[in-house]
């Protein structure tokens, strides 16, 4: 998949028939949300926005809205392939010329990771400064009715360590304030906040670029759990299998991507006043209060010439976030058995909000296992964030929701088997009493052993013998009883989705997507 834009994948997700152009013209305050939110929620297709009032460019949204579309996103046509390749070579551990052979197999698809510089750029197609900078000029979305302004929802922001000159790529909201500034929404747990912070100990501004769109890797791999160092660009490179080509920006000394649609270039000043950013309906499905953060000062804005422009929306769930989220659930289960071994299968459920809810299976080897591996998750990166652990036996689907449910409420003791620790917990969650500072516990819903103080035999689950279930398997047609257990459905195709989201839709809404939906 030879993807370098916004508009190759486009292209791409067309031709599958993921996507639905909307010519309409349509407001960015509220409106385009609105049908996305609807769209999100009915497993529907990605959204080109061909007209949005006040802009030239064209806006997109869901393009990473279902397995199918993040799967074609990181390259592959299934998010597992993905995960299989990352197990590999996770496991690559060359001891023998067998091994090295094996390892040297790998090093184009590795060298393929590393970054490359270019001179001329695809995203300095156009470039404006100085009084041509215009934030209004671009489609920028307002999502909820009582949000402070119109919000950046899919930046990857730029930036070094003033020190080490190590790069950070992370994905923080920016409320758009006028034509040349904006807030920079950088949570005092992330890795640009820290970089702040040093430039604001070393007297300094903080130099910042912000890009949008390229490979869809690229927006990926912002959002991404990487340890602290390992360079978001070598990771969304190996996604694609094809290096990101990078290349100075024209007012700041920091490497862009050279494919993307749309950059910012600027500044923070750690001097400066902060900004009293907010409301945002956040993807909790509840508003962040008012809060203060730096101020970003674009000097230049850079774009394709056939740039679009990317942003999603988030509030509560399932939106289109909750596949970016589903990506990180199977990309990173091979990396973090690398620390626990013994987990087998993980569920960060969408309606956990990513971190609220953490179903993992393992296969336990001795008394209290389940709480050693929370503690463990609790001090793994950003599952510090994780309010509920609750493990579950080698024999559970923690996928399956209903399966989950039966389990975890039948093997439960509460007062035996819930553990509670205080934590850091992340500074989007309103359920504590305090900011950046809560509760958590960990829900051990596997089989108690003697040695846990279950005195009892434990009980085995009611189950049918292979044998008989194979024989009504052969007796199944002759019942007159339809053909058995229907298999799981994939997402209904389009004439299906719509018609569960017209109700309540205007009369101009629906038409509009009836004329769209036979494309």
């Amino acid at each position: 998949m030879n993807l370098d834009s916004l508009q190759s994948f486009v292209d791409l997700l067309e031709s599958r028939g993921e996507l639905v152009r909307i010519t309409e013209r349509l407001s960015a305050h509220l409106d385009v949300s609105e049908i996305a939110n609807r769209v999100m929620k009915a497993g529907g297709p990605a959204l080109l926005f061909e007209n949005i009032e006040g802009s030239k460019f064209p806006l997109l949204v869901n393009h990473y809205g279902s397995r199918k579309r993040m799967s074609l996103a990181l390259s592959c046509e299934d998010l597992e392939e993905q995960a299989r390749a990352i197990e590999s070579l996770v496991h690559m551990r060359p001891g023998s010329a067998k091994d090295l052979a094996s390892l040297a197999g790998k090093v184009p698809e590795l060298a393929s990771a590393l970054p490359r510089p270019v001179k001329k750029a695809r995203c300095h197609d156009v470039v404006l400064t100085g009084d041509d900078i215009d934030l209004e000029a671009l489609p920028v979305l307002t999502t909820w009715p009582n949000d402070g302004g119109p919000f950046f929802t899919l930046p990857n922001v730029i930036t070094k360590d003033p020190d080490t000159g190590v790069r950070n790529i992370g994905m923080y909201r920016m409320q758009r304030i006028d034509k040349r500034t904006t807030a920079m929404h950088w949570q005092i747990h992330k890795t640009g906040a820290r970089h702040f912070r040093r430039a604001k100990e070393l007297g300094q501004r903080l130099e910042v670029a912000v890009a949008f769109g390229g490979h869809p890797a690229l927006t990926y791999a912002a959002t991404a759990p990487l340890p602290d160092g390992i360079d978001e660009w070598m990771f969304a490179g190996f996604l694609a299998k094809n290096s990101v080509r990078t290349v100075k920006g024209k007012t700041v000394s920091l490497e862009v991507p050279a494919d993307a649609d749309f950059v910012l270039e600027g500044y923070v000043d750690p001097a400066e006043e902060f900004f009293d950013e907010g409301p945002f309906g956040d993807h909790t499905g509840y508003y962040t209060p008012v809060d203060k953060f730096p101020r970003f000062h674009v000097t230049a804005i850079t774009h394709r010439s056939d740039a679009i422009f990317p942003a999603t929306v988030v509030g509560p769930p399932p939106m289109e976030d909750a596949w970016i989220g589903k990506a990180t659930e199977r990309l990173f289960l091979p990396l973090l058995r690398t620390l626990f071994p013994e987990v087998l299968d993980m569920n960060l459920p969408v309606e956990g909000a990513f971190h609220n809810l953490v179903l993992v299976k393992i296969k336990k080897q001795y008394p209290f296992h389940a709480q050693r591996l929370a503690h463990g998750l609790w001090g793994a990166g950003q599952m510090m964030f994780s309010k509920v652990i609750c493990v579950f036996d080698d024999d559970v689907d923690v996928q399956n929701p209903g399966e989950v449910v039966w389990r975890m409420l039948a093997n439960l003791d509460p007062k035996r088997d819930l553990s509670f620790v205080d934590g850091p917990i992340d500074q989007l969650d309103h359920g504590a009493n305090q900011a950046l500072y809560g509760s958590k516990v960990c829900i051990d819903a596997t089989r108690k052993w003697h040695e846990e103080g279950y005195t009892r035999e434990w009980p085995e689950i009611c189950s049918m013998p292979s044998e008989v279930k194979t024989r009504i398997d052969r007796l199944w047609p002759s019942l007159g009883l339809g053909e058995g257990t229907p298999k799981a459905q994939e997402l209904p195709p389009l004439p299906s989705w719509k018609l569960q989201v017209f109700d309540g839709l205007t009369s101009k809404a629906r038409a509009l997507l009836e004329t769209k939906g036979s494309r």
